[in-house]
């Protein structure tokens, strides 16, 4: 629909910014919601060990509103996927959390955001890592593929919910897992309360409720699925850590 594709161009313009000045919206730095809502999506996001081991501008482009590396219990010789991967902060962690037997792919659809990447993973020398170009909506990857999805703040931009599910429940293999962060609403914010507090490219009027996540995550196939909320986004909204598991047959 003529809307969907808006919010999307909408959403590569904001983040091709990302790429070339070092925030989302150019050099004021403000990242995340609009800076009306005065909400800090990346609080406490990583500690200064993971952003040691990445390159400064790396840590400098990190727009999500977590840190799925930290609560995906990644393990040895596991491939991993990221969606939306940005300047690559989450795949150069997980690459290392998985070495050197274990594979790391970032999911991006800027342009600026890929090559920002691929430029970080070769000045920290981390070979195990690709970045491909698409849409979370469709992702480039086989049937049962990946063992591990991450995500940081990216999920409530896309206007197409059910196929993102979907498709993360394709490739990823039986028993596979996600750990993601994202913006969920309160269960009585209407989609018009939810705009009110923040424009969709700030991360806040695309935002599912918990309920939603959770219906939606159920209808993908997926079990074993909670949310915690980590920190306030903003009034009614918060930063939260998803889990999920592919079951193991079917």
């Amino acid at each position: 629909m003529a809307g969907d594709v808006e919010v999307r161009e909408k959403v590569r313009e904001r983040y091709a910014v990302a790429a070339t000045e070092g925030s989302c919206c150019g050099p004021t730095g403000d990242c995340g919601p609009d800076s009306s809502v005065g909400a800090d999506l990346t609080a406490g996001a990583y500690s200064e060990a993971d952003l040691d081991a990445i390159p400064d501008k790396a840590a400098t482009t990190r727009l999500g509103c977590g840190n799925p590396t930290a609560v995906a219990e990644l393990m040895e010789g596991e491939t991993v996927l990221d969606l939306g991967s940005g300047g690559g902060i989450d795949v150069l962690l997980s690459a290392r959390r998985v070495g050197d037997s274990g594979f790391a792919y970032g999911l991006d659809m800027t342009d600026e955001m890929l090559d920002l990447a691929r430029s970080n993973a070769a000045e920290a020398g981390v070979g195990n890592v690709e970045f491909l170009k698409g849409y979370i909506e469709e992702i480039p990857l086989d049937d049962s593929s990946v063992d591990v999805i991450i995500s940081n703040c990216v999920i409530n931009l896309s206007t197409d919910k059910p196929a993102v599910f979907a498709e993360m429940a394709r490739v990823l293999k039986p028993g596979g897992r996600i750990g993601i962060s994202d913006v969920v609403a309160r269960d009585d914010l209407s989609a018009e309360e939810r705009a009110e507090r923040g424009t969709w490219v700030g991360c806040i009027a695309g935002a599912l409720s918990y309920g939603e996540y959770s219906e939606q995550l159920e209808s993908a196939g997926f079990i074993d699925f909670t949310t915690e909320a980590t920190h306030q986004a903003t009034d009614g909204m918060d930063s939260a850590i998803i889990k999920a598991t592919k079951p193991k047959s079917s």
